[in-house]
């Protein structure tokens, strides 16, 4: 069995996935003005500059201590109830049109992100796919968070998690695909036999180029339930099966 692995923010959708949930939570007043235009101005640098592990442990560190004390069941009421208006607009057409040619061919397909799994998995089930990989925040016994982490999906977490879920499944890891943006998932690339950068951040671009790693553009925003209606049907299939073809080819030489 195949199974094609996708990260969520700048891969799957075009900004982070809380920043764009980052307005409901302060309009139901669980975020302070303040902490919500930080997380506006941290978005803004991640889009331009990527993120390297000190940044991203940073980020995780905010986000638990913000968000202590909340809800997880109220949480996940509230991404239910927003997330066609705040999240499914973001959905770039080419990673839509990717996963559709994916389940066509009969592969699993996960999502993949550092984000929480209250706000992943919803996501995964809008996007009909197989499941999610997400970050696991501890729960007390009221349901409440505690401001500490109990698996951060993150770096080489997400390589760890996919060979679990892979050995779990019996899926073929070197006949899978896993698809980024970022340098920090470059274990999670290379835990498949088929990696793609997606809008790669500089450091994933210049390793994308060393490896040889097919580089894909995504930038069209569509609804996924507007993914019968693409106007580009096939044309990401066929240039990952361009990119297979040019790496293969590769491969051949070298021998």
């Amino acid at each position: 069995m195949r199974a094609a692995f996708f990260d969520l923010d700048k891969t799957v959708i075009a900004k982070s996935s809380l920043v764009a949930l980052g307005p409901e939570f302060h309009a139901r007043g669980m975020l302070r003005r303040r902490t919500l235009a930080w997380g506006v101005i941290s978005q803004m640098l991640f889009l331009r500059f990527g993120a390297d592990e000190e940044k991203l442990t940073k980020i995780r560190e905010s986000v638990l201590k913000v968000t202590k004390g909340w809800d997880a069941n109220e949480i996940r009421e509230l991404v239910a109830e927003t997330i066609t208006e705040l999240i499914e607009p973001l959905i770039y057409a080419e990673a839509l049109e990717l996963i559709d040619h994916h389940l066509s061919q009969g592969d699993e397909v996960w999502l993949v992100s550092m984000s929480p799994a209250e706000v992943v998995e919803p996501f995964a089930e809008l996007l009909g796919i197989t499941g999610a990989i997400a970050s696991r925040a501890k729960i007390d016994a009221q349901g409440k968070f505690t401001g500490e982490m109990e698996f951060f999906a993150q770096g080489e977490n997400k390589a760890v998690a996919i060979r679990e879920l892979a050995q779990k499944r019996g899926i073929d890891l070197a006949e899978s695909f896993s698809y980024s943006d970022s340098a920090t998932d470059i274990p999670m690339l290379e835990a498949v036999g088929h990696a793609f950068a997606v809008n790669p951040d500089k450091e994933l671009t210049k390793t994308a180029h060393e490896k040889k790693w097919p580089i894909l553009s995504f930038s069209h925003p569509v609804r996924a339930h507007d993914r019968h209606k693409s106007h580009t049907p096939f044309l990401v299939s066929a240039i990952v099966l361009g990119g297979f073809a040019l790496v293969g080819r590769r491969k051949m030489k070298k021998r």
